[in-house]
Protein backbone atom coordinates (compact mmCIF):
# COMPACT_ATOMS: atom_id res chain seq x y z
CA UNK A 1 0.00 0.00 0.00
CA UNK A 2 1.38 3.42 -0.84
CA UNK A 3 -0.36 6.81 -1.37
CA UNK A 4 -1.25 7.68 -4.67
CA UNK A 5 0.91 10.75 -6.45
CA UNK A 6 -2.26 12.58 -7.09
CA UNK A 7 -5.04 12.70 -4.16
CA UNK A 8 -2.43 10.96 -1.64
CA UNK A 9 -5.50 8.78 -0.54
CA UNK A 10 -3.96 5.45 0.64
CA UNK A 11 -6.95 3.56 -1.07
CA UNK A 12 -4.39 2.32 -4.28
CA UNK A 13 -5.20 -1.52 -5.40
CA UNK A 14 -2.54 -4.01 -6.63
CA UNK A 15 -4.38 -5.61 -9.98
CA UNK A 16 -1.49 -6.45 -11.95
CA UNK A 17 2.21 -7.20 -11.16
CA UNK A 18 4.87 -7.69 -14.19
CA UNK A 19 7.66 -8.71 -11.93
CA UNK A 20 10.83 -7.38 -10.94
CA UNK A 21 12.57 -5.42 -14.62
CA UNK A 22 15.21 -3.65 -15.25
CA UNK A 23 14.89 0.10 -16.54
CA UNK A 24 13.13 -0.44 -19.98
CA UNK A 25 15.41 2.02 -21.97
CA UNK A 26 18.55 0.52 -20.10
CA UNK A 27 20.19 -0.69 -23.31
CA UNK A 28 23.96 -2.71 -22.63
CA UNK A 29 26.86 -2.70 -24.22
CA UNK A 30 28.52 -5.76 -25.03
CA UNK A 31 30.52 -5.29 -22.44
CA UNK A 32 28.44 -4.50 -19.56
CA UNK A 33 26.68 -8.26 -20.44
CA UNK A 34 28.52 -9.73 -17.57
CA UNK A 35 27.49 -6.65 -15.38
CA UNK A 36 24.83 -6.70 -12.69
CA UNK A 37 21.91 -5.08 -13.35
CA UNK A 38 19.73 -2.89 -11.05
CA UNK A 39 16.29 -4.07 -11.34
CA UNK A 40 13.24 -2.68 -9.63
CA UNK A 41 9.66 -3.44 -8.93
CA UNK A 42 7.29 -3.57 -11.81
CA UNK A 43 3.12 -3.62 -10.29
CA UNK A 44 0.21 -1.57 -11.37
CA UNK A 45 -2.30 -0.13 -8.92
CA UNK A 46 -5.68 1.66 -9.15
CA UNK A 47 -6.15 4.44 -6.77
CA UNK A 48 -10.47 3.94 -5.78
CA UNK A 49 -10.44 7.90 -4.59
CA UNK A 50 -9.19 9.66 -7.74
CA UNK A 51 -8.89 7.04 -10.76
CA UNK A 52 -5.50 7.46 -11.24
CA UNK A 53 -3.53 4.48 -12.24
CA UNK A 54 -0.14 4.11 -11.30
CA UNK A 55 2.96 2.23 -10.83
CA UNK A 56 3.79 1.87 -7.56
CA UNK A 57 7.96 1.68 -7.40
CA UNK A 58 9.58 5.45 -7.97
CA UNK A 59 13.18 5.29 -9.66
CA UNK A 60 14.54 8.47 -9.07
CA UNK A 61 14.26 10.58 -12.22
CA UNK A 62 18.07 11.92 -12.38
CA UNK A 63 18.88 7.71 -13.17
CA UNK A 64 16.41 7.19 -15.79
CA UNK A 65 16.00 10.48 -17.96
CA UNK A 66 19.69 12.49 -17.36
CA UNK A 67 21.10 10.47 -20.77
CA UNK A 68 18.03 8.99 -23.06
CA UNK A 69 17.44 7.12 -25.92
CA UNK A 70 14.29 7.91 -27.13
CA UNK A 71 13.86 10.36 -30.34
CA UNK A 72 11.24 11.25 -31.45
CA UNK A 73 12.00 12.02 -35.56
CA UNK A 74 13.24 8.39 -35.50
CA UNK A 75 9.53 7.35 -36.55
CA UNK A 76 7.86 8.42 -39.85
CA UNK A 77 4.42 9.12 -38.23
CA UNK A 78 5.54 11.02 -35.54
CA UNK A 79 6.95 14.30 -37.22
CA UNK A 80 3.96 14.05 -39.53
CA UNK A 81 1.25 14.03 -36.11
CA UNK A 82 3.79 16.78 -34.56
CA UNK A 83 3.72 19.01 -37.91
CA UNK A 84 -0.33 19.21 -37.38
CA UNK A 85 0.03 19.93 -33.88
CA UNK A 86 1.87 22.50 -33.87
CA UNK A 87 -0.35 24.00 -36.71
CA UNK A 88 -3.55 23.52 -34.88
CA UNK A 89 -2.09 25.18 -31.37
CA UNK A 90 -0.67 28.07 -34.09
CA UNK A 91 -3.97 28.71 -35.38
CA UNK A 92 -6.27 28.13 -32.37
CA UNK A 93 -4.30 29.55 -29.53
CA UNK A 94 -1.63 32.31 -30.87
CA UNK A 95 -3.10 35.37 -31.13
CA UNK A 96 -0.32 38.24 -30.35
CA UNK A 97 3.55 38.61 -31.61
CA UNK A 98 4.84 38.37 -27.82
CA UNK A 99 3.12 35.00 -27.56
CA UNK A 100 5.60 31.79 -27.57
CA UNK A 101 5.42 28.32 -26.76
CA UNK A 102 6.83 25.73 -23.93
CA UNK A 103 7.21 22.36 -24.22
CA UNK A 104 8.17 20.09 -21.23
CA UNK A 105 10.32 16.84 -22.42
CA UNK A 106 10.65 18.36 -25.65
CA UNK A 107 13.14 15.84 -27.34
CA UNK A 108 15.06 16.80 -30.16
CA UNK A 109 12.37 19.62 -31.06
CA UNK A 110 10.85 17.50 -33.44
CA UNK A 111 7.36 19.27 -32.41
CA UNK A 112 8.61 22.87 -31.31
CA UNK A 113 9.87 22.90 -35.57
CA UNK A 114 6.58 23.22 -36.63
CA UNK A 115 6.34 26.43 -35.12
CA UNK A 116 8.71 28.14 -36.97
CA UNK A 117 6.96 28.71 -40.25
CA UNK A 118 4.09 30.76 -38.37
CA UNK A 119 7.12 32.82 -36.65
CA UNK A 120 6.38 31.97 -33.25
CA UNK A 121 8.87 31.93 -30.18
CA UNK A 122 9.72 28.97 -28.72
CA UNK A 123 11.54 27.16 -25.98
CA UNK A 124 11.87 23.42 -25.39
CA UNK A 125 12.96 21.47 -21.28
CA UNK A 126 14.55 18.94 -22.30
CA UNK A 127 16.23 16.59 -19.29
CA UNK A 128 18.36 14.48 -20.90
CA UNK A 129 21.80 15.82 -21.93
CA UNK A 130 22.16 13.77 -24.74
CA UNK A 131 19.02 14.63 -26.45
CA UNK A 132 19.00 17.81 -25.57
CA UNK A 133 22.15 19.06 -27.24
CA UNK A 134 20.27 17.26 -30.75
CA UNK A 135 17.72 19.49 -30.30
CA UNK A 136 20.28 22.61 -30.33
CA UNK A 137 22.01 21.20 -33.04
CA UNK A 138 18.47 20.97 -34.94
CA UNK A 139 18.34 24.96 -34.33
CA UNK A 140 15.53 24.64 -31.55
CA UNK A 141 16.12 26.67 -27.91
CA UNK A 142 15.84 24.21 -25.65
CA UNK A 143 16.63 24.38 -21.82
CA UNK A 144 18.56 21.08 -20.34
CA UNK A 145 16.85 20.76 -16.57
CA UNK A 146 13.81 18.81 -15.39
CA UNK A 147 10.53 21.12 -15.09
CA UNK A 148 9.00 22.18 -12.39
CA UNK A 149 8.62 25.22 -9.58
CA UNK A 150 11.67 26.31 -9.90
CA UNK A 151 12.62 26.68 -13.84
CA UNK A 152 9.14 28.10 -14.35
CA UNK A 153 10.45 30.85 -12.08
CA UNK A 154 13.45 31.14 -13.75
CA UNK A 155 12.12 30.47 -17.45
CA UNK A 156 9.27 33.42 -16.76
CA UNK A 157 11.86 36.09 -15.09
CA UNK A 158 14.31 35.65 -18.51
CA UNK A 159 11.27 35.26 -20.74
CA UNK A 160 8.01 36.84 -19.24
CA UNK A 161 4.84 34.03 -19.21
CA UNK A 162 4.26 31.88 -21.99
CA UNK A 163 0.95 31.49 -23.79
CA UNK A 164 0.87 27.43 -24.15
CA UNK A 165 3.15 25.10 -22.44
CA UNK A 166 2.87 21.69 -23.93
CA UNK A 167 3.60 18.31 -23.24
CA UNK A 168 3.54 15.07 -25.18
CA UNK A 169 3.81 11.70 -22.99
CA UNK A 170 5.74 13.49 -20.14
CA UNK A 171 2.81 13.92 -17.79
CA UNK A 172 3.15 9.98 -16.98
CA UNK A 173 7.06 10.22 -16.49
CA UNK A 174 6.50 12.86 -13.18
CA UNK A 175 6.49 11.42 -10.10
CA UNK A 176 6.36 14.97 -8.18
CA UNK A 177 2.87 15.97 -10.23
CA UNK A 178 2.10 18.97 -7.86
CA UNK A 179 5.54 20.72 -8.17
CA UNK A 180 4.95 20.57 -11.92
CA UNK A 181 1.55 22.25 -11.85
CA UNK A 182 3.00 24.89 -9.22
CA UNK A 183 5.29 25.41 -12.15
CA UNK A 184 2.48 25.61 -14.83
CA UNK A 185 0.84 28.17 -12.88
CA UNK A 186 3.83 30.21 -12.84
CA UNK A 187 5.06 30.23 -16.42
CA UNK A 188 1.53 30.24 -18.56
CA UNK A 189 -0.28 34.02 -19.10
CA UNK A 190 -3.99 34.27 -17.17
CA UNK A 191 -5.29 33.03 -20.72
CA UNK A 192 -2.54 30.28 -21.16
CA UNK A 193 -2.99 27.35 -22.21
CA UNK A 194 -1.63 24.00 -21.21
CA UNK A 195 -2.02 21.43 -23.74
CA UNK A 196 -0.93 17.41 -22.83
CA UNK A 197 -0.44 14.17 -24.99
CA UNK A 198 -1.01 11.04 -22.67
CA UNK A 199 -1.70 7.66 -23.39
CA UNK A 200 -5.46 7.13 -23.13
CA UNK A 201 -6.21 4.78 -20.54
CA UNK A 202 -9.39 3.09 -22.39
CA UNK A 203 -7.02 2.36 -25.17
CA UNK A 204 -4.95 0.56 -22.78
CA UNK A 205 -7.50 -1.26 -20.94
CA UNK A 206 -9.22 -2.38 -24.68
CA UNK A 207 -6.20 -3.19 -26.21
CA UNK A 208 -4.55 -5.03 -23.12
CA UNK A 209 -1.50 -2.52 -23.60
CA UNK A 210 0.04 -3.57 -20.81
CA UNK A 211 3.13 -3.47 -22.20
CA UNK A 212 3.01 0.48 -22.06
CA UNK A 213 3.59 0.16 -18.34
CA UNK A 214 7.53 0.44 -17.58
CA UNK A 215 9.11 2.95 -14.73
CA UNK A 216 9.50 5.90 -16.61
CA UNK A 217 5.49 5.32 -17.02
CA UNK A 218 4.31 6.42 -13.24
CA UNK A 219 1.34 7.56 -14.40
CA UNK A 220 -1.39 5.86 -15.83
CA UNK A 221 -4.68 8.69 -17.16
CA UNK A 222 -8.56 8.85 -17.44
CA UNK A 223 -10.14 11.76 -18.30
CA UNK A 224 -11.47 11.78 -14.65
CA UNK A 225 -7.72 11.63 -13.15
CA UNK A 226 -6.82 14.02 -15.32
CA UNK A 227 -9.43 16.59 -14.05
CA UNK A 228 -8.58 15.69 -10.97
CA UNK A 229 -5.12 16.41 -11.39
CA UNK A 230 -5.99 19.78 -12.64
CA UNK A 231 -7.79 21.08 -10.02
CA UNK A 232 -4.75 20.91 -7.38
CA UNK A 233 -3.50 24.07 -10.01
CA UNK A 234 -7.28 25.52 -10.10
CA UNK A 235 -7.31 24.67 -13.96
CA UNK A 236 -9.78 23.08 -15.77
CA UNK A 237 -10.19 21.35 -18.70
CA UNK A 238 -12.08 22.58 -21.82
CA UNK A 239 -11.74 20.44 -24.61
CA UNK A 240 -10.58 16.68 -25.39
CA UNK A 241 -8.78 15.33 -29.10
CA UNK A 242 -8.80 11.29 -29.35
CA UNK A 243 -5.28 10.42 -31.26
CA UNK A 244 -4.50 7.20 -32.90
CA UNK A 245 -1.04 7.86 -32.60
CA UNK A 246 1.07 5.70 -29.74
CA UNK A 247 -1.85 3.07 -29.65
CA UNK A 248 -4.49 5.85 -28.67
CA UNK A 249 -3.61 8.99 -26.93
CA UNK A 250 -5.99 11.88 -25.90
CA UNK A 251 -5.06 15.46 -26.03
CA UNK A 252 -6.06 17.79 -23.64
CA UNK A 253 -6.79 21.13 -23.20
CA UNK A 254 -6.57 23.12 -19.65
CA UNK A 255 -7.15 26.45 -18.75
CA UNK A 256 -7.37 28.50 -15.55
CA UNK A 257 -10.68 27.76 -13.75
CA UNK A 258 -11.66 31.57 -14.57
CA UNK A 259 -10.72 31.43 -18.33
CA UNK A 260 -13.13 32.15 -21.22
CA UNK A 261 -13.07 29.11 -22.82
CA UNK A 262 -15.67 27.27 -22.90
CA UNK A 263 -15.90 23.63 -21.79
CA UNK A 264 -16.66 21.29 -24.91
CA UNK A 265 -18.84 18.53 -25.22
CA UNK A 266 -16.17 15.63 -25.73
CA UNK A 267 -15.09 16.31 -21.99
CA UNK A 268 -18.42 15.11 -20.79
CA UNK A 269 -18.63 11.84 -23.75
CA UNK A 270 -15.37 10.56 -22.33
CA UNK A 271 -16.31 10.71 -18.76
CA UNK A 272 -19.31 8.93 -19.76
CA UNK A 273 -16.96 6.25 -21.91
CA UNK A 274 -15.02 5.63 -18.85
CA UNK A 275 -18.06 5.05 -16.74
CA UNK A 276 -19.52 2.98 -19.02
CA UNK A 277 -16.65 0.88 -19.32
CA UNK A 278 -16.56 0.71 -15.52
CA UNK A 279 -13.05 2.25 -14.82
CA UNK A 280 -14.37 3.76 -11.54
CA UNK A 281 -14.32 0.95 -10.16
CA UNK A 282 -11.21 -1.54 -9.28
CA UNK A 283 -13.11 -4.73 -10.58
CA UNK A 284 -12.50 -3.81 -14.05
CA UNK A 285 -8.88 -3.55 -13.37
CA UNK A 286 -8.51 -7.14 -11.82
CA UNK A 287 -10.32 -8.64 -15.09
CA UNK A 288 -7.81 -7.20 -17.40
CA UNK A 289 -5.06 -8.72 -14.99
CA UNK A 290 -6.33 -11.69 -15.70
CA UNK A 291 -6.76 -10.81 -19.66
CA UNK A 292 -2.90 -10.37 -19.25
CA UNK A 293 -1.93 -13.68 -17.74
CA UNK A 294 -4.36 -15.15 -20.61
CA UNK A 295 -2.36 -13.12 -23.03
CA UNK A 296 1.39 -13.99 -21.66
CA UNK A 297 0.26 -17.60 -21.83
CA UNK A 298 -0.81 -17.51 -25.39
CA UNK A 299 1.66 -15.77 -26.61
CA UNK A 300 4.93 -17.59 -25.29
CA UNK A 301 2.85 -20.96 -26.64
CA UNK A 302 2.84 -19.53 -30.16
CA UNK A 303 6.49 -18.79 -29.93
CA UNK A 304 7.36 -22.10 -28.37
CA UNK A 305 5.43 -23.88 -31.22
CA UNK A 306 7.12 -22.37 -33.92
CA UNK A 307 10.26 -22.35 -32.81
CA UNK A 308 10.00 -26.03 -31.95
CA UNK A 309 9.21 -26.58 -35.63
CA UNK A 310 12.24 -24.74 -36.83
CA UNK A 311 11.21 -21.66 -37.67
CA UNK A 312 13.78 -18.45 -37.33
CA UNK A 313 12.26 -15.31 -35.48
CA UNK A 314 13.42 -11.73 -34.81
CA UNK A 315 11.79 -9.22 -33.36
CA UNK A 316 10.89 -5.72 -34.47
CA UNK A 317 11.40 -2.27 -32.98
CA UNK A 318 13.29 -1.63 -29.31
CA UNK A 319 10.90 0.45 -27.95
CA UNK A 320 10.68 0.74 -24.10
CA UNK A 321 7.23 -0.99 -23.76
CA UNK A 322 9.21 -4.21 -26.13
CA UNK A 323 11.46 -4.37 -22.86
CA UNK A 324 7.93 -4.59 -20.46
CA UNK A 325 7.03 -7.67 -23.03
CA UNK A 326 10.13 -9.58 -23.32
CA UNK A 327 11.34 -9.39 -19.64
CA UNK A 328 7.56 -10.07 -18.56
CA UNK A 329 7.02 -13.16 -20.32
CA UNK A 330 10.93 -14.15 -20.29
CA UNK A 331 11.58 -13.84 -23.82
CA UNK A 332 15.31 -14.45 -24.84
CA UNK A 333 17.68 -15.50 -27.22
CA UNK A 334 16.26 -18.97 -26.65
CA UNK A 335 13.27 -17.62 -28.74
CA UNK A 336 14.09 -14.20 -30.54
CA UNK A 337 17.96 -14.26 -32.32
CA UNK A 338 17.83 -10.73 -32.60
CA UNK A 339 15.85 -7.56 -33.00
CA UNK A 340 16.19 -4.91 -35.36
CA UNK A 341 15.52 -1.08 -34.98
CA UNK A 342 15.26 2.01 -37.01
CA UNK A 343 17.52 4.55 -34.26
CA UNK A 344 21.24 4.28 -34.57
CA UNK A 345 21.37 5.67 -30.72
CA UNK A 346 20.12 1.80 -30.23
CA UNK A 347 21.86 -0.77 -32.71
CA UNK A 348 24.76 -2.27 -31.63
CA UNK A 349 23.74 -2.61 -27.89
CA UNK A 350 21.59 -5.36 -26.01
CA UNK A 351 18.31 -5.27 -24.69
CA UNK A 352 17.54 -4.46 -20.63
CA UNK A 353 17.14 -8.00 -18.82
CA UNK A 354 17.11 -10.37 -21.79
CA UNK A 355 20.22 -9.38 -23.57
CA UNK A 356 18.75 -9.72 -26.87
CA UNK A 357 21.24 -7.76 -29.79
CA UNK A 358 19.63 -4.85 -31.42
CA UNK A 359 20.41 -4.98 -35.26
CA UNK A 360 20.02 -2.21 -38.08
CA UNK A 361 16.62 -2.87 -40.18
CA UNK A 362 18.15 -3.89 -43.57
CA UNK A 363 19.09 -7.38 -41.33
CA UNK A 364 15.47 -8.67 -42.07
CA UNK A 365 15.60 -8.65 -46.01
CA UNK A 366 19.60 -10.05 -45.76
CA UNK A 367 18.50 -12.62 -43.27
CA UNK A 368 14.84 -12.98 -44.05
CA UNK A 369 13.65 -14.83 -40.53
CA UNK A 370 10.16 -16.78 -40.59
CA UNK A 371 8.53 -14.97 -37.89
CA UNK A 372 9.21 -11.32 -36.68
CA UNK A 373 7.69 -10.28 -33.18
CA UNK A 374 6.28 -6.86 -33.66
CA UNK A 375 7.06 -5.44 -30.53
CA UNK A 376 7.17 -1.19 -31.90
CA UNK A 377 3.04 -2.17 -32.75
CA UNK A 378 1.88 1.37 -32.28
CA UNK A 379 3.79 1.53 -35.53
CA UNK A 380 2.29 -1.54 -37.13
CA UNK A 381 0.64 0.26 -40.56
CA UNK A 382 4.29 2.09 -40.79
CA UNK A 383 6.75 -1.07 -40.53
CA UNK A 384 4.07 -3.16 -42.26
CA UNK A 385 4.69 -0.48 -45.53
CA UNK A 386 8.08 -0.54 -44.59
CA UNK A 387 8.38 -3.41 -44.91
CA UNK A 388 6.14 -5.09 -47.98
CA UNK A 389 9.51 -6.52 -49.82
CA UNK A 390 10.28 -8.99 -46.48
CA UNK A 391 6.59 -10.02 -46.29
CA UNK A 392 6.43 -10.16 -49.94
CA UNK A 393 9.27 -12.64 -49.70
CA UNK A 394 7.39 -14.84 -47.58
CA UNK A 395 7.91 -12.91 -44.56
CA UNK A 396 5.53 -12.46 -41.56
CA UNK A 397 4.88 -10.18 -37.99
CA UNK A 398 3.35 -11.68 -35.21
CA UNK A 399 1.24 -8.56 -33.28
CA UNK A 400 1.12 -9.44 -29.42
CA UNK A 401 -1.86 -7.76 -28.12
CA UNK A 402 -4.91 -7.57 -27.50
CA UNK A 403 -4.36 -11.58 -28.98
CA UNK A 404 -1.35 -13.12 -30.56
CA UNK A 405 -2.15 -12.78 -34.15
CA UNK A 406 0.06 -13.41 -37.21
CA UNK A 407 0.07 -10.72 -40.51
CA UNK A 408 -0.16 -12.03 -43.08
CA UNK A 409 -2.79 -14.42 -41.35
CA UNK A 410 -2.35 -16.54 -43.94
CA UNK A 411 0.95 -17.43 -43.08
CA UNK A 412 1.48 -19.53 -40.35
CA UNK A 413 -0.37 -22.22 -42.63
CA UNK A 414 1.58 -21.55 -45.61
CA UNK A 415 4.87 -21.77 -43.16
CA UNK A 416 3.26 -25.55 -41.90
CA UNK A 417 2.85 -26.46 -45.68
CA UNK A 418 6.51 -26.06 -46.46
CA UNK A 419 8.02 -27.76 -43.64
CA UNK A 420 5.79 -30.55 -44.88
CA UNK A 421 6.45 -30.48 -48.44
CA UNK A 422 10.55 -30.58 -47.16
CA UNK A 423 9.65 -33.67 -44.86
CA UNK A 424 10.40 -31.34 -41.72
CA UNK A 425 7.36 -31.16 -40.48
Amino acid sequence: MFYCRICHSVNTHLFLSLGTTPLANGFLSADQLNDPEPCYPLDMYFCSSCGLVQVGYVVPPEVMFRNYIYVSSTSDTLPVHFADYANEIAERFILSGDDWVAEIGSNDGCLLKGFRKHNIRTLGIEPATNIAKIARDNGVETLNDFFCERVAKAVRAEKGPAKVLIGNNVLAHIGDLPDVLAGLDIILKPDGVAVFEVPYLVDLMEKLEFDTAYHEHLSYFSVGALQNLFKLSRMRLFDIKREKVHGGTIRVYACRENASYSRQPAVDQLIALERERGLESLEAFLTFGEQVRQLKKDLVDLLRNLRSRGARLAGYGAPAKGNTLLNYLDIGTDLLDYIVDKSPHKQGLYTPGMHIPVLPVDKLLSDQPDFVLLLAWNFADEIFRQQKQYIDQGGAFIVPAPSPRIVPENREGQYLSRLSASGKA
